[in-house]
């Protein structure tokens, strides 16, 4: 309702790679929420490979319903030939359950899971295709020419993440570490920048899902600050954060105001020589975009 099918696509350029890097397209993807029936979602996610990324990150919550399986991976249709990252959320484990609005306001941690998903289905069908789940695990890739060093945790939001099994710094010498999270927990995002990788992209939040005009999102359904439920930002001195607003919505709330679902298209570009100054916190957003 309202804005729920009003799908958008948002380019950022973010100046981190290291120096003398060439650019990197990268494509975010979170949240997408499907079920079989959803069809005006699965045409506008086909038509994302029109956008041509170098990279696809993908940081779950892709389902909402136990035979979604087959429809996500024919939406993502062409995507999946290109290289991909990806972490679940709990909607991929678990199915969306109604809940009271008001516990969202008072979260004090606990859950109640729903009938159980299959996420073993959904992850063979990506790794077949050569996409890399990242959780709780660290590879090192290369793509369009350039090294990245990546690294997930399971999701926070439910309680799954062991950082521990991926701590330490990240290959200095990659030209892009990457950490890759659902749910954007403070506690997680704490030890990513305290490794020292220079972007975590994240989901979950649905950017607020509701909002208010000249205010912006109300909970972020976790404790980020309601300043970064969506979009571009920094988290601490050096490591860069991008929380994708999503692009599907539970069933049990099935709408959106003031906050478009959406895909975002990554621009990373090398940071000036010298290294990053956090003087020079350029991060260029344009307008959302139909797609191509």
């Amino acid at each position: 309702m309202i804005e729920r099918n009003a799908f958008v696509v948002r380019e950022v350029t973010m100046p981190i790679l290291t120096p003398g890097s060439s650019p990197l397209r990268v494509l975010h993807l979170s949240d997408i929420h499907m079920r079989p029936s959803q069809q005006r979602k699965q045409a506008w996610l086909r038509e994302l490979a029109g956008w041509e990324p170098d990279l696809v990150v993908n940081t779950g919550d892709n389902l909402s319903h136990p035979r979604a399986v087959p429809a996500v991976v024919q939406a993502l249709g062409d995507l999946l030939s290109v290289p991909g990252l990806f972490v679940f959320g709990s909607n991929d484990y678990f199915a969306p359950t109604l809940k009271n609005p008001a516990k969202y306001l008072t979260d004090r941690g606990h859950r109640v899971h729903g009938t159980s998903l299959p996420w073993q289905d959904l992850r063979a069908a990506f790794t077949e295709r050569g996409w890399l789940d990242l959780t709780h695990a660290r590879h090192e890739v290369e793509v369009a020419g350039l090294v990245i060093a990546a690294a997930g945790v399971d999701d926070p939001h439910i309680e799954r993440d062991r950082y521990d099994t991926i701590t330490g710094p990240p290959n200095p010498a990659a030209n892009l570490s990457l950490g890759l999270v659902h749910a954007p927990y403070t506690r997680v995002l704490d030890r990513f920048a305290a490794d020292g990788y220079q972007l975590v992209m994240a989901g979950h939040t649905h950017g607020g899902q509701l909002c208010l005009p000249f205010y912006g999102a109300v909970i972020t359904n976790c404790d980020l600050d309601r300043s970064r439920a969506k979009g571009a930002a920094y988290w601490g001195a050096t490591t860069a954060l991008h929380v994708s607003a999503g692009i599907g919505t539970s069933p049990f709330a099935p709408f959106r105001f003031c906050c478009r679902p959406e895909a975002t298209l990554l621009t990373l570009v090398a940071s000036p020589i010298g290294g990053h100054d956090p003087t020079q916190r350029v991060i260029r957003s344009t307008p959302a975009a139909a797609v191509r």
